[in-house]
């Protein structure tokens, strides 16, 4: 009879010591790929390819497109994003968020097109709301923490994660972060080879000639 009654007992310490060693190994892999990531973006090779597919997207920005397109800087914004997400290969939530944000846009552009009556009812329903749902996001931001509305802040600058809990937030940002990082280099380095290359043109044009003198 002991030897029954002892032997759930021992179970159940075997497990919970088993489920800690299956948490503590997630933990530790979690770190080790977070690593090869920050590492991945701080090589040469990854900021090669990164400026490859940033001069490939650059070329295909029309700055003068219709007023539904970006344009100017938004547009060469929105191309280099494009381009790191590309060169993420959609591994991470933030990548496969800018990915998609064109497919939503194009989504929304779409409902936008529907009837006009459905458009003026939609405002007025969302404007005879307005005061209630102002009045509980207000009571849900005091019952928050410090923490938690720094964890939301940070949700809502990483793409993707404006809605996923503090471990998801901390890695993504952890990556996209490096992934930004590599992105400057890029960028800077490419601004500096198109002026030094703009400064060459200019140096290497014939000097201007000064008008014959005219006879009197």
């Amino acid at each position: 009879m002991a030897s029954v009654i002892t032997n759930p007992v021992t179970n159940t310490n075997y497990d919970r010591s088993k489920r800690k060693k299956k948490k503590k190994q997630m933990v530790k892999e979690n770190q080790q790929s977070q690593n090869q990531n920050h590492a991945r973006w701080k090589s040469e090779a990854q900021q090669q390819i990164y400026s490859s597919k940033l001069i490939q997207a650059l070329s295909r920005v029309s700055l003068n497109s219709p007023p539904p397109a970006p344009r100017g800087g938004r547009a060469v914004r929105e191309a280099a994003d494009r381009a790191l997400a590309v060169a993420a290969k959609g591994r991470t939530r933030w990548s496969r968020a800018i990915l998609t944000s064109r497919l939503k846009l194009k989504f929304r552009k779409q409902k936008r097109q529907r009837g006009s009556a459905a458009v003026v009812a939609a405002v007025t329903r969302s404007r005879r709301s307005k005061k209630p749902r102002v009045s509980v996001l207000k009571l849900k931001a005091k019952s928050l923490s410090t923490v938690q509305r720094k964890v939301k802040v940070l949700g809502r600058l990483v793409p993707g994660c404006r809605k996923q809990p503090l471990p998801v937030v901390l890695e993504e940002a952890t990556d996209y972060i490096a992934a930004l990082e590599m992105q400057v280099r890029a960028m800077s380095a490419l601004a500096e080879l198109m002026s030094g290359s703009g400064a060459t043109s200019s140096s290497s044009a014939p000097p201007p000639q000064s008008p014959p003198p005219t006879s009197h």
